[in-house]
């Protein structure tokens, strides 16, 4: 059902965590699921030099977190801007129809950051 790098993001999951200010933190989620993301990033020089994540939710949406911040460290807002859902779906090696409410869990997450900063 899951694929081999979605399971290793949920069984191994990087950058865990959030992160004091001056980092950003944002609160995304989704009623219809119930899952909640925080996603906390640090800027130096316009680069995102630090990112962190808690999720409260099901295997994708755990994994899906970790891809994310994988993504988001390393690149200007400007980068970011560009995210778009389908980031996560390929980083973590395709998610079900089912389970396609984690990726877009992730955008909100990255929209409400790219405000903030």
């Amino acid at each position: 059902m899951y694929s081999e790098r979605l399971l290793d993001h949920f069984q191994n999951p990087r950058n865990v965590g959030e992160l004091a200010p001056p980092a950003v933190t944002v609160e995304a989620s989704n009623p219809a699921c119930g899952d909640i993301l925080r996603l906390s990033a640090r800027f130096e020089s316009g680069i995102a030099v630090e990112v962190r994540y808690k999720v409260r939710g099901c295997t994708a949406s755990i994994a899906a977190g970790s891809a994310l911040t994988e993504w988001i460290e390393g690149r200007t807002p400007a980068e970011i801007a560009r995210f778009d859902p389908a980031m996560v779906d390929e980083a973590v090696g395709g998610l079900a129809a089912e389970s396609k409410h984690a990726a877009a869990l992730c955008f909100d997450a990255v929209k409400l950051l790219l405000k903030r900063i």
